[in-house]
């Protein structure tokens, strides 16, 4: 009896574990990244605690809105654990978006984290597409949040015809991005031409086009 208790115990253990655990969890006060390591982890290894500086966990790189230069119209300036060393197993992390009137995020996920943004100034058009390809989407002013279910497909886009911008949480240090038009048709090496054209049911003078043209959008 007291053996299947003791099994018990840790099958449910392991299934809070799995349930809760994105990120590695803390098994100590701080484990401040030490980027120059050669060892790769699923993570980054801890830095000597008499290397440690409050420079680890400090970042003033969004505290001032970012100068749009990309086509899209949008700039991402990340607050994560490769800018504040010191999110190393924290399994937080923050980002600044600007946009530009008309300016888009457009259609991404991030694979290890939910998103809520919280609008900075402005207004955006946001939603995001489930598995069952429904969207849910709303326009959100200065002062309202937003939330974007983890590795869903979600966008934002100013329709505004002044500059934008949001302030993004996520429960991860390093959320990771992956962008739908870049991965498909921007990836290297190259897809195949044919899987692109069966698809989109296109032909391949129009791969080529939407290729030429993220090629130069950055």
């Amino acid at each position: 009896m007291m053996n299947s208790k003791i099994f018990i115990a840790i099958v449910l253990s392991c299934i809070i574990a799995s349930i809760h655990a994105y990120d590695p969890d803390a098994l100590q006060d701080l484990c401040v990244a030490d980027k120059s390591h050669g060892t790769k982890l699923n993570g980054f290894p801890c830095k000597e605690m008499s290397n440690i500086t409050s420079s680890d966990f400090f970042f003033a790189g969004i505290s001032q809105p970012a100068v749009v230069y990309s086509t899209m119209g949008s700039a991402v300036t990340g607050a994560n654990v490769e800018k504040i060393p010191g999110l190393n197993t924290l399994s937080v992390s923050l980002a600044r978006i600007d946009y530009a009137p008309g300016g888009l995020n457009p259609p991404h996920t991030h694979p290890r984290a939910t998103e809520v943004v919280f609008v900075l100034e402005g207004e955006l058009e946001v939603g995001f597409i489930t598995t069952s390809n429904k969207l849910f989407s709303k326009t959100i002013k200065t002062g309202e949040v937003f939330v974007f279910p983890r590795g869903l497909v979600h966008f934002q886009k100013n329709n505004g015809k002044s500059p934008a911008s949001v302030l993004c949480a996520f429960n991860s240090q390093l959320p990771g991005t992956v962008s739908v038009a870049a991965t498909l048709f921007a990836t290297e090496p190259a897809l195949p031409e044919d899987v692109l054209t069966k698809t989109f049911q296109v032909g391949s003078k129009m791969v080529d086009k939407i290729k030429e043209r993220l090629s130069t959008k950055k």
